[in-house]
């Protein structure tokens, strides 16, 4: 098992004393999941890239923007947002830490409003 506040400090040490100002470990494989976390010194940017399929970031550390072709977001530490399928980029706006959790995949899943879609939300506890 893994510890995130003794991987987010690690890596934002490592992302320090790189000469990038970044640092980043996928510590969950596990099929098409994939969790990572990424750290990034203020001013680093990670360059528009192509999203997987579904993905969600949590801010674990600092402040960084959210960018797609349209519109930018800014999230700070504790928030988290679901991410659009499409060309992103993000960019430290100060010392910052994230979670990265993608499917890789989505072949068998169903989506909202789909034929096999159950309805119920997985937080939803059927009570």
């Amino acid at each position: 098992m893994d510890d995130l506040p003794t991987l987010a400090r690690r890596h934002l040490d490592q992302a320090k004393e790189d000469p990038h100002g970044r640092s980043a470990h996928l510590f969950l494989h596990s099929g098409p999941l994939r969790q990572s976390v990424i750290a990034l010194v203020s001013g680093t940017a990670l360059d528009e890239h192509n999203a997987p399929p579904a993905a969600s970031l949590q801010v674990l550390h600092g402040h960084v923007r959210l960018t797609t072709h349209d519109r930018q977001q800014d999230l700070i530490a504790g928030q988290v947002q679901c991410l659009p399928p499409e060309r992103q980029g993000l960019t430290a706006v100060q010392d910052s830490v994230v979670l990265l959790t993608a499917v890789t995949a989505t072949t068998g899943c169903p989506t909202p409003g789909d034929p096999g879609d159950t309805g119920v939300d997985s937080g939803d506890t059927g009570d």
